[in-house]
């Protein structure tokens, strides 16, 4: 009774501490301190086993060898980033579009698709295609719900298509191969990415004035300098897409066949985004911006890590994950139901924390109830990912859609939150396709991976 007593003041103690604006690291930290202390028998001798504790946690996290592959994917993000060739790839796919309805948001969400193979974060991806795509839309007479909503719809590829942060995160936080994760996570990126396609497209032919093709809005763009539209020359756009395939199959091909470790593929494509970033005429100044820049990004995700695998140990201490686990599986539900609840969990703390926290609280006690339900392990990560993404687009806190409003503010400070809500909500509901497609037919997932990892 007492170690229920404490999992659920610990349970409680954490919501009301990241409810009260607490940052999520300092209450992890907190309340598993708080755990040990109980546990323990709340007497002055506990405080020395919570100290031996934290720093055992601690140096077993950081001395990890799997745990540099966060910092140094975001490296290799962060050069290919500030070498524009982001810039070039968008705007050549854009040239390569021109006679296609809704080209320029078609375009953004392609361009998307491929930068998500060179970086790990979703929310890189909406604040870069922000400054990127968002003013070139803007220029053509795109409505600017529309416009935004494709970029914050399709920049949830970014988390989805493999490198990604979340499923490295994941595949630590369960245990499982990193690799696996990796190409499990292709092939439903790339089905997100035609669905988002098929929708801008369908939408733009029934709704012409959405992508500038009324009257009023094709005069406003035919009467636009010429020297105001930015274009790519046809070299520069072949040196920044073979630059990026070469990263995609140097990095990824190297750690799907063998040839090295998920966190050896990271060192070579940061080394490649720098080599890359110099080609392209990148600064001393830009690349040392960009080393304090994921310093800054990464630290605290490492520091989150530290003090979730400290919270998980004292969870288990008190037997909180067991209880749950009981929970579930003596409900007498049905499995569907066990993962609606999951996911309904999911998209709750994603209108309030962000997706790596909601990650790190729920993962490892998750991914072995869905084991028991009979779903497999590796379609259950990406469903998981899918889910708690999707829940970044969930008012009121919805993070994607704060980082774009965020990025935009400089050239449309006038644009209201609730639109790019609004605006999103389609490219939610076809996560939750994508998502219901890979629960009915989890090979979606699981194909490329047996096929390159065959046991």
């Amino acid at each position: 009774m007492f170690e229920a007593n404490t999992a659920v003041i610990l349970v409680v103690s954490l919501v009301v501490l990241v409810a009260i604006g607490v940052h999520i690291a300092i209450a992890l930290g907190m309340t598993s301190a708080l755990g040990i202390w109980l546990t323990t028998g709340a007497d002055s001798f506990a405080f020395g086993t919570v100290q031996s504790m934290l720093a055992a946690t601690a140096y077993e996290a950081i001395r990890a060898y799997v745990f540099a592959v966060i910092p140094l994917f975001m490296l290799m993000g962060e050069f290919i980033g500030r070498s524009g060739t982001v810039t070039d790839v968008y705007r050549g796919i854009n040239q390569l579009l021109k006679r296609i309805p809704g080209r320029l948001a078609i375009a953004t969400v392609v361009g998307n698709a491929l930068f998500s193979f060179v970086t790990g974060v979703s929310i890189a991806s909406a604040a870069a295609f922000s400054r990127i795509a968002y003013p070139e839309m803007k220029r053509f007479g795109y409505h600017k719900g529309f416009a935004l909503g494709a970029v914050a719809g399709s920049s949830c590829l970014g988390m989805l298509i493999p490198p990604s942060v979340l499923m490295i995160v994941w595949g630590i936080l369960t245990e499982q191969s990193i690799g696996q994760i990796f190409a499990a996570g292709v092939l439903p990126g790339l089905l997100l990415m035609v669905l988002f396609v098929i929708y801008v497209f369908v939408r733009a032919v029934m709704n012409p004035e959405l992508v500038g093709g009324g009257a009023a809005r094709q005069a406003e763009a035919a009467a636009a300098e010429p020297d105001e539209v930015e274009e790519v020359s046809t070299g520069q756009f072949i040196i920044s897409l073979c630059g990026i395939l070469l990263v995609i199959v140097a990095v990824l091909g190297g750690i799907w066949f063998g040839v090295f470790t998920p966190t050896e593929g990271a060192g070579a494509g940061a080394f490649i985004g720098l080599m890359l970033a110099i080609i392209k005429g990148a600064r001393l100044k830009d690349v040392i911006d960009g080393i304090l820049q994921v310093g800054r990004t990464s630290a605290p995700i490492l520091l989150l890590l530290v003090t979730a695998a400290l919270y998980s140990r004292t969870l288990a201490m008190t037997g909180m994950a067991n209880a749950i686990e009981s929970l579930f599986l003596g409900s007498g539900m049905q499995p569907w139901m066990i993962l609606t609840v999951m996911v309904v969990i999911w998209f709750l703390l994603g209108m309030i924390i962000d997706s790596i926290s909601i990650m790190l609280l729920t993962a490892a006690i998750f991914a072995p109830i869905a084991v028991k339900i009979g779903i497999d392990p590796i379609a259950f990560a990406i469903i998981g990912i899918i889910a708690i993404e999707a829940g970044l687009y969930t008012p009121p806190f919805g993070l994607l859609v704060y980082t774009v409003k965020s990025a935009i503010q400089g050239f449309d400070p006038d644009m209201n939150v609730m639109t790019i809500f609004k605006s999103s909500t389609p490219y939610w509901i076809i996560m939750l396709i994508g998502m219901v497609l890979i629960i009915n037919f989890p090979g979606i997932a699981t194909w490329l991976p047996s096929l390159l990892f065959p046991s």
